[in-house]
């Protein structure tokens, strides 16, 4: 569900990258005297999976489509909803940055449409309210795959409204809706079902993590190297390894596109020009696409570019969040 720049008009990917900028201001005002010591370096190798969990491309049967985990719910079930977005933020500009996996006229859009509404919707409003006050299985399962869907459901309707409302490219709204809502339902079950297991392991491991959950308790002295360690040793594998085995397909935004488009708008849109602001990121982008240049075999270049890119989310995360720290004057709390 990354949007591309050829999607955006100047006009809607400016109004989101203000309306995104605001929500990361309140995101760190909210969390600038919360954060101690110890969940710097968690927000840091949680973006880091985020990153590598983003990489691996699913097929969906029976649709000729694929799609990835957002994300969105998981951290914010880890860290809470401002800390969950600020991370996601930090993996979808890298991508951008980096990889140019989404646009960065339509980096706001992203942000938003991938971070806001599972972190500050669905979290809270969905998730939180079918756990309540005792987390079982079972509630932990039909929790997370109810707020999955509804966060992607809302995420597509965003990614429609905004190209719609650019109008580059020439579609129906209503055609545009429907499929990306269709195809957006069983990468919704699906991220759910893997957010459950992976919440079903920290609570069996490391309750406390939940029990602390969010910023607004301090971890104390509870023990994280375990779980550090395990994160990172996931993240590598998902980054080297698993990458050898992701979906060509196209992605859900992607073949919700080539369906919503009719033929002869199709070869319209093949010639709209680029907007400015992908010549920056053709500078910036050193591994567009996750390829290398020359004759590395794709998959090799896969894995390489995935544990790169893990390695710049988890630098990215924790040069933000210290210097957030540091920019409110705030002395990094150690937890008591």
């Amino acid at each position: 569900m990354h949007m591309a720049d050829a999607l955006i008009s100047p006009a809607t990917g400016g109004a989101m990258w203000a309306m995104t900028g605001t929500v990361a201001i309140y995101c760190s005002a909210k969390i600038k005297d919360k954060l101690d010591d110890r969940k710097i370096p968690l927000m840091g190798v949680l973006g880091a999976f985020v990153f590598a969990a983003q990489m691996i491309n699913f097929a969906i049967p029976a649709t000729g489509s694929s799609g990835h985990l957002g994300g969105g719910l998981l951290l914010a079930i880890l860290l809470g909803p401002s800390a969950a977005f600020l991370s996601l933020a930090s993996v979808l500009t890298v991508q951008a940055l980096f990889f140019a996996d989404g646009g960065l006229l339509a980096l706001g859009c992203n942000i938003f449409n991938l971070g806001f509404f599972p972190c500050f919707i669905a979290y809270p409003l969905i998730y939180r309210k079918i756990i309540g006050q005792n987390l079982t299985a079972g509630r932990l399962l039909f929790g997370a795959i109810a707020a999955a869907i509804v966060g992607l459901q809302l995420g597509s309707l965003g990614v429609v409204s905004q190209t719609f409302l650019s109008g580059i490219i020439p579609l129906s709204f209503s055609s545009f809706l429907l499929l990306m809502q269709a195809i957006h339902l069983p990468i919704g079950v699906i991220e759910g079902i893997a957010t459950a297991g992976i919440i079903s392991f920290i609570w069996k491991t490391r309750p406390e993590i939940l029990e602390n959950g969010g910023v607004t308790k301090p971890l104390g002295r509870l023990p994280l190297r375990g779980l550090l360690t395990g994160l990172a040793i996931t993240t590598l594998l998902t980054s080297t390894v698993f990458v050898w085995f992701v979906s060509t397909r196209p992605d859900g935004l992607e073949w919700s596109l080539s369906r919503a488009i009719a033929p002869t708008a199709q070869h319209s849109a093949e010639k709209v020009p680029a907007p400015a602001i992908q010549k920056i990121q053709e500078k910036t982008a050193l591994l567009p696409d996750y390829k290398f240049p020359g004759q590395i075999p794709e998959q090799t270049a896969g894995s390489l570019a995935g544990l790169i890119g893990g390695l710049l989310v988890l630098l990215f995360g924790l040069i933000t969040t210290i210097a957030l720290k540091k920019c409110t004057g705030a002395t990094p709390r150690a937890g008591k």
